[in-house]
């Protein structure tokens, strides 16, 4: 497996390779380190794409904030003695994969027997200092844009019921959540914009709320311009929410202000628990036209899906 995991890079100094305690790895000048770590059971079927979804959800926080993945670590949790190694190659090999493609090293990580696979990585990301984007960063006028369309927790429920057409609906997930941040990342740098986040497991609805209450700004969403994947509206009238979905919703309740005629079933999607979601990126009116450009020319979404106002009674408004 080791071969697997440990490559060799010529910006590092010391690898795992010699069963070092840690690598070491150069560090770029007059730069900013950006650090986080995310791991989760399989959503999908098909370990060699569960890997790859697993890999770019744990690098998405280091482009939310408009950096590049540096090094990360594997972490990895597998019944070893009850599925086939095969398996968690599979899974190992997808994360390797997508952390070339994000132009990152593998530079080792950590394994555990357990009952459930669990997968993901410990990422170290770089930023110039000067140019990276929060929760905090959005000002009052700022427009809303989102890179991917939601309903990936929705399909994810009915792939793990074995639902009719589960196959199909698993490669129409992974083909969002296996998509790497990279563009929305670059846009935040090229444009300068100080605001953005990714959607994950919180929703659409939460993570903006997280927004307008760093920024101490209202946000409003307009749900009938949120992008959603195709089949999700129809599996989630029939029922296939997440349990996190319902979560999100009863934690935002007295939080954000619904409009009695947003659609149920679309107000639902709106708070689904997102893997690997896209950017919500918060743009100044004057940057709007070049940074959906930008998008658009890397294949992501640019859909424009709200924006921030000055402070109101409540931090959310959707309509």
């Amino acid at each position: 497996m080791s071969e697997l995991v440990y490559e060799t890079d010529d910006k590092t100094l010391v690898s795992t390779q010699g069963n070092e305690d840690a690598a070491v790895i150069e560090f770029p000048g007059d730069k900013a380190l950006i650090q986080s770590l995310d791991y989760f059971t399989p959503i999908v079927n098909n370990p060699y794409k569960f890997g790859q979804i697993a890999a770019a959800n744990s690098m998405s926080d280091i482009y939310a904030m408009g950096g590049e993945p540096y090094c990360v670590m594997n972490i990895v949790c597998f019944p070893s003695k009850k599925l086939s190694i095969d398996i968690l190659k599979q899974i190992l090999k997808g994360g390797l994969d997508k952390i070339k493609e994000a132009g990152a090293i593998m530079c080792g990580g950590h394994s555990v027997d357990d009952d459930e696979i669990k997968y993901g990585l410990s990422v170290s990301g770089v930023v110039d200092p000067g140019l990276y984007a929060s929760n905090a960063g959005i000002e009052a006028g700022d427009q809303l844009i989102l890179t991917k369309p939601l309903g990936t927790g929705i399909l994810a429920t009915a792939v793990k019921a074995e639902w009719e057409n589960a196959t199909d609906l698993e490669n129409k997930m992974f083909a969002w959540a296996g998509r790497l941040n990279l563009s929305g990342a670059k846009v935040i740098r090229e444009m300068g914009l100080k605001g953005a986040t990714d959607i994950t497991g919180f929703g659409l609805a939460g993570h903006v709320l997280e927004m307008a209450r760093a920024a101490q700004k209202t946000i409003d969403l307009w749900t009938g311009h949120v992008p959603i994947i195709e089949e999700a509206t129809d599996l989630a009238a029939m029922g296939l929410i997440p349990e996190g979905s319902y979560a999100n919703k009863h934690y935002c309740s007295t939080l954000v202000h619904v409009d009695e005629r947003v659609n149920s079933l679309i107000l639902d999607i709106v708070f689904d628990a997102q893997t690997s979601g896209g950017l919500l990126l918060a743009v100044p009116k004057d940057k709007m036209e070049d940074t959906r450009e930008l998008l658009l020319q890397e294949g992501d979404l640019a859909a424009h899906v709200g924006e921030v106002v000055e402070t109101r009674d409540t931090a959310v408004r959707i309509y």
